[in-house]
Order: C-alpha cells, then sequence, then structure tokens
C-alpha cells in the first residue's frame, strides 16, 4: 500500500488508487493556478504517476498526488469533480507535438549555451595559464550586486550581476589595503580605492557575508579575496571571468612577465593561412578544443557569429595580444570552406 498522510489537511491518499483520467484537465492552485492535460498514466510500486503538459507554457511536469477541488488545501495538483474536463485526442496529440517540438528547441539551446560557455572558458584557461603566478593564493575579485529585496516582506537578497577579476596575491590573508590597491585598476571600483572605513566589512560569522570591501553586500560594487590551495582548480573555477570580454583588469605588475606560448600555436601543422588581394586570415590550434580565428574578420563578423563564434579582444597570439574569434575543433572544416569562399 503506498498511502500518504497530509498532516495539514488530515487527509490521508492512496497512491495506488487513479484519481483522474488520460486527457482530462486538472489545475495548479498557489502558485501559477496554470490549467495542466494528463496525457498518460503510468504505474509502479510507488503508486501512480500522472504525466502532464502546461496548456500555457507547454511544458511537461509530472504529478503523483491530484486531489478534487473540494477538498482544497495548501498547493497542489486538482481536478474539478463537478465539472470535469477533457481534451480530445486530437487535441491531446497536438498539445503532444508542440510540448515536444519546445522541449527539443530548449534542450537545443541549452546545447548552444553549454558550448558558448566552454568557448569562453578556453580563453579564460588560456588567458589563467599565461597571467596567474604559480606562488599565488588568492584571486581579489569585485562582484557588482542588483538588490532584490522586498521590504514589504521582509525579504533581503541580492544577485551577482557580473564579476571581474582585479588581482592576485600571495597570501591568503584579509586585508583592505590590498583590496584598495587592486580597486585601482578598474574604473568602475576605482572609488573604492580611497580610504573610508565605512566600506570595510567584517562579517566572517554566520549568516555574514563575508570580509569585503564595498558600501553594501545587497547593492553596487564589492570587491573580496577568493582563495585557493591548487593553481590548476583556480583556473578551472575562474575560466569563465577571466574568459569573459572585459573579465580581467590587471596591471602588468602583477602578472607574470613572460610565459612560453603553447605548443600548439607554435606548430607549423597547427596553422593555416587564406588570404586574397583584399582579406587574409589565420586559423590556429589555441586548445586542445578549440581553434581561433585572426585577421580582417570585420566584413564577416556576422556570418562567423551565426557559426556560433565567439568574439574576443585579447587572445594571445604571436607573443602579443590580438583580437580574434573562437570556435570549437568541429568547425574547422565548415570554416576552412566559408573562408575559402570569401577570401
Amino acid at each position: 500500500m503506498n498511502k500518504v498522510y497530509l498532516l495539514a489537511s488530515r487527509q490521508t491518499i492512496d497512491k495506488d488508487q487513479q484519481a483522474v483520467a488520460i486527457n482530462q484537465i486538472i489545475r495548479m492552485e498557489g502558485y501559477s493556478y496554470d490549467k495542466y492535460v494528463v496525457y498518460d498514466i503510468t504505474q509502479d510500486r510507488w503508486g501512480v504517476h500522472y504525466h502532464l503538459i502546461n496548456l500555457r507554457t507547454f511544458h511537461f511536469d509530472t504529478s503523483e498526488i491530484i486531489r478534487p477541488l473540494s477538498q482544497k488545501f495548501g498547493i497542489g495538483m486538482y481536478y474539478d469533480e463537478h465539472n470535469i474536463v477533457f481534451k480530445t485526442d486530437e487535441e491531446v496529440d497536438e498539445i503532444l507535438a508542440k510540448a515536444k517540438e519546445q522541449e527539443a528547441k530548449e534542450q537545443e539551446e541549452e546545447q548552444r549555451e553549454k558550448e558558448r560557455i566552454e568557448a569562453v572558458k578556453v580563453i579564460g584557461r588560456q588567458w589563467l595559464k599565461d597571467n596567474l603566478p604559480m606562488d599565488a593564493k588568492a584571486i581579489i575579485i569585485a562582484h557588482l550586486k542588483q538588490d532584490e529585496s522586498d521590504s514589504q516582506t521582509d525579504y533581503f537578497a541580492s544577485r551577482t550581476v557580473r564579476t571581474v577579476i582585479l588581482g592576485f596575491s600571495k597570501h591568503k590573508r584579509d586585508i583592505f589595503s590590498e583590496m584598495r590597491k587592486c580597486a585601482s585598476n578598474f574604473e568602475e571600483t576605482a572609488y573604492l580605492a580611497e580610504y573610508n572605513e565605512e566600506y570595510e566589512h567584517r562579517e566572517k560569522y554566520s549568516m555574514g557575508a563575508g570580509y569585503y570591501l564595498g558600501e553594501s553586500s545587497y547593492h553596487g560594487w564589492i570587491i573580496e579575496k577568493e582563495t585557493f590551495s591548487d593553481c590548476e582548480r583556480a583556473i578551472e573555477r575562474f575560466a569563465y571571468i577571466a574568459g569573459c570580454p572585459d573579465g580581467a583588469y590587471i596591471k602588468s605588475t602583477s602578472v607574470k612577465a613572460s610565459k612560453a606560448e603553447p605548443q600548439e600555436q607554435t606548430n607549423p601543422q597547427s596553422t593555416i593561412q587564406i588570404s586574397n588581394e583584399k582579406l587574409q586570415f589565420e586559423i590556429v590550434d589555441y586548445s586542445e578544443k578549440a581553434i581561433a580565428l585572426f585577421g580582417d574578420t570585420k566584413e564577416i563578423k556576422d556570418l562567423l557569429k551565426a557559426m556560433g563564434g565567439k568574439f574576443n579582444p585579447r587572445l594571445t597570439h604571436n607573443d602579443e595580444k590580438q583580437a580574434g574569434w573562437i570556435f570549437s575543433k568541429s568547425k574547422r572544416s565548415e570554416l576552412n570552406t566559408i573562408l575559402n569562399l570569401k577570401a
């Protein structure tokens, strides 16, 4: 027997007993008040499972408990036993097809976003390998906070809308003077470089916001130190931030003086040059998973973007910083074809 006792409503629900039928309309009470259609019902040793489609968003959902509306108590799925409504088989088939199409589209967008994030991380990993001192123990970063508090309900919260790297540190101690020095590296945090005791927050306690420099942990810029014990893990941890355009503001004195270029960039077989009277391009193996395109790309930037390319103004090439485009290695053949057609 699969019975559930709802303490608040003092009801016992038998999960082995089917409450509604396929094609029946039910509704959510409490959050969105959306309507759903039951497109399938399955049962296992845990009870009956109702497979649903939201009629507003066409998102798939499931529920194990659906109660009569006359027994409404709290948030949950309900059906109106006095006004039972069904969709036809044809209508449900159409709804199911639309939901599957939308799910496939969302999965495709999610995959593209994963690829975009990975492309950014490729750039960030390389930048950190070139610039993160091997004896570094911490990275000093700045977060731009957006206040999402609601004073009417005593709800206090914030979210980070941007993060930038301001400097590296060879120790793990929290020192405000060090944070102020790094604040001057970035125009938007430069005001924090001036001493202001009210900006120094020491909240390293339960429910505190930590040790940070800034006006408030709920809004505006705050600067704090992120410590680590392993450089390789730190590179992976901060790769996305470092790879974003305008993701790092570090003075040359704070980074390594020099570092050898990756072997794949110095290997003649990893470089392809395409040129004509007007345009000149160079494709380079930038990392194990990515290639970089350098050259006269302004005229074809929309095409490169449509192909999934990610522009970055500070890639490392020929021992200097150059603007270029990052692609996954799977795009090499397509890129060669496009550039040969354009060149």
